[in-house]
């Protein structure tokens, strides 16, 4: 394979997902979107360093193997020379998503904008409602 990463697969680098409770994905990646507090970014190895903050949205990651998408609340993401590493307060797996689990993160979600004490806050949580609501309509389609 020509134009090898530094770990030896062509045009990878090491993605990690950690949640509180866990580290949720550690696998080379060929490529992940991430929604940037400043817009979303697309990592691709070799990227320079970044450090941002996350703002409610999906994580789109581009396996050897396939795709993963997953919701994420808020946290941070840190691109370094060979690897991304992103810190999730809350992520979900789209793929694992029913119906019932998504109304019951809305709820959450709504739950947490009415019992927001600042304007950011409330502006996070209003955010993390609509991705929410539009991943609810994705699923349903």
């Amino acid at each position: 394979m020509a134009g090898r990463g530094a770990n030896g697969m062509a045009g990878t680098f090491k993605f990690e997902l950690v949640i509180p409770e866990r580290i949720l994905i550690s696998e080379d990646a060929e490529q992940v979107v991430v929604p940037g507090s400043e817009g979303d970014f697309t990592v691709l190895a070799g990227h320079a360093p970044v450090m941002s903050t996350l703002r409610p949205g999906l994580i789109e990651v581009k396996l050897p193997t396939g795709q993963k998408r997953l919701f994420v609340r808020a946290g941070f993401a840190e691109v370094i020379a060979d690897g991304l590493t992103v810190l999730a307060e809350h992520a979900l797996d789209v793929a694992d998503l029913t119906p019932e689990r998504l109304a019951a993160e809305i709820e959450r979600a709504e739950s947490d904008r009415a019992a927001a004490k600042d304007e950011r806050t409330s502006a996070q949580a209003a955010a993390a409602v609509e991705r929410l609501k539009s991943l609810q309509r994705e699923i349903r389609a």
